[in-house]
């Protein structure tokens, strides 16, 4: 017989045990899909039982069909243990723009060399043979001089003893003072902000050409140019994104030293805003801010009335009611993705295989409607989509796991999101997820991977108006250099008391030299 005692002491070691246990596979799981984000691919391909699944909750002959491309599309990409790359055509002509500038140079037998080496007698030319090369020069370092011509009138002279002097106008400095040139200031904020080429890195280069160029300096012009001409820009910028339709966010970490009342351990964030992928002029917008609270997207946004896409953040809950949130379905789809990699070999979890065969199917589908337009797609999602997802989500109730684990987060997750991705059928201008976001703030990622972090507040605003610029300039299919270039050669000669005079200097109104040349 067990007394009471015994058996609530029973019971809490009970408890407890399970508590442990949840613990345990819990962090097994995060040890397990650690090693796998570290060592194995990042793609998310469908995996043989969720290709399977598909079968079985979808259309068989269908779902038969689609099973077979997936199982064929990865057969022809693994060759022998690696992915095949696409190969040139071997032609020089098929790496380079319509407009290469050519050079050729001839090479030709002289003098003695015509005589035949058999006979004697003087040859003729039957032909030519032609080899070409692709040449990459670096860069010049040019000190441009302007001399400005003063003139006087002699005959004033005589007349007043004060001759009347005439100066030629002078080009106004890209900052007054400086010997700063619009090329210079446009080819750091490339070679960082483009290239991810830390300052320290481009001083090194520049001594290679005999140029003692600090990072200080270079720094001045860089965060001074972004105040002067690019900041009015962005704040147009930023004008005209706020009266779009359809918008995109994301948001992550930055480093800032020296910032008012934090530590230098402390994070900061850098927050990005997009115009959709539909949008007749692309906007990419950066913005850094000292925290991630729901104030800074609220008074970014400040204006705003349509839909904005993002991932589950919370942050982004606290919107006007005029922001119709959607949710994105890869950020979902890549919860379950991440429990199947934490599960331990052998140990895949049906629950997860159906759910990712429930979202793998509705990408398929989206890949069919991607050629109609936005009204097609519209009723299309409604016809085809909107039944999966329903049942996808009704189905999702009924599962249950420990929410300590990566399935029990998956599962709350999509009871969570459920609202805001179902959002998304609500018109067919709106993507099915928020990768095009994730691919703007990409850059920036991979640039602070190099420069690590922001010395100063004012260091980290500048960088991101200059990121700004150049990502916005590239969605709009120009060269950055040649962008940047023509704001800083045009800017200063504007007439700032005007409203709307950085009009001229936008994107989509650049001349056409500073467009990315094309192949047909």
């Amino acid at each position: 017989m067990v007394s009471r005692a015994e058996y609530e002491e029973l019971q809490a070691s009970q408890e407890k045990y399970n508590r442990l246990k949840d613990q345990y596979d819990a962090l097994l799981e995060k040890l397990i899909l650690a090693q796998k984000n570290r060592f194995g691919s990042k793609a998310e391909p469908a995996s043989e039982e969720v290709l399977e699944q598909l079968s079985l909750l979808f259309d068989e002959s269908e779902a038969t069909i689609w099973v077979e491309q997936q199982k064929a599309e990865s057969e022809e990409k693994q060759v022998a243990g690696y992915t095949r790359k696409a190969r040139n055509s071997g032609s020089v002509m098929d790496v380079v723009p319509e407009n290469v500038v050519i050079q050729e140079e001839h090479h030709r037998l002289e003098g003695e060399e015509l005589n035949c080496p058999i006979c004697g007698a003087e040859m003729v030319e039957i032909g030519t043979e032609e080899r070409r090369t692709l040449e990459i020069i670096p860069e010049q370092v040019i000190v441009h001089v302007d001399v400005y011509h003063n003139y006087a009138c002699r005959e004033c002279e005589k007349e007043s003893d004060q001759a009347n002097i005439v100066k030629a106008p002078k080009v106004p400095a890209v900052i007054p003072g400086s010997f700063a040139s619009a090329e210079a200031i446009a080819y750091l904020d490339v070679q960082k902000y483009a290239m991810g080429v830390p300052l320290y890195r481009l001083e090194q280069h520049l001594k290679l050409l005999n140029v003692q160029l600090s990072r200080q300096t270079m720094s001045n012009w860089m965060v001074k140019s972004a105040d002067l001409w690019l900041r009015p820009i962005f704040c147009l910028l930023h004008e005209k994104l706020i009266l779009e339709k359809y918008l995109h966010a994301d948001e992550t970490v930055l480093q800032v030293l020296h910032e008012p009342g934090k530590t230098a351990q402390s994070k900061s964030y850098m927050w990005l805003y997009r115009t959709g992928k539909y949008a007749e002029h692309p906007i990419t917008l950066y913005e850094y801010q000292p925290d991630r609270k729901q104030i800074r997207p609220k008074d970014f946004l400040d204006g705003f009335q349509g839909y904005l896409q993002t991932d589950g953040y919370s942050g982004y809950n606290g919107l006007d009611p005029g922001i119709i949130r959607v949710g994105c379905l890869a950020h979902l789809r890549r919860k379950f993705t991440d429990a199947e990699k934490a599960s331990e070999k052998g140990k895949k979890s049906p629950t997860v295989t159906t759910a990712i065969a429930y979202c793998s199917k509705v990408f398929d589908i989206e890949g069919e409607l991607a050629e109609l337009s936005c009204e097609e797609r519209y009723e299309q999602r409604l016809l085809r989509i909107k039944p999966i997802l329903e049942e996808f989500f009704n189905w999702a109730e009924s599962r249950f796991a420990s929410p300590k684990s990566k399935l029990g987060e998956a599962l709350t997750y999509t009871h969570n999101q459920r609202p805001y991705i179902m959002n998304y059928l609500l018109d067919g201008h709106l993507d099915a997820s928020n990768n095009i976001a994730e691919r703007s703030i990409k850059p920036f990622v991979i640039d602070r991977k190099n420069f690590l972090f922001a010395n100063t507040p004012n260091g980290a605003e500048a960088s991101a108006i200059t990121f700004s610029l150049i990502e916005t300039a590239k969605e709009n299919g120009l060269d950055p250099y040649k962008y940047l270039t023509y704001v800083f050669e045009t800017a200063p000669g504007l007439d700032q008391s005007q409203d709307g005079w950085a009009e001229p200097l936008l994107p989509w109104n650049a001349p056409d030299d500073c467009k990315v040349p094309h192949k047909d």
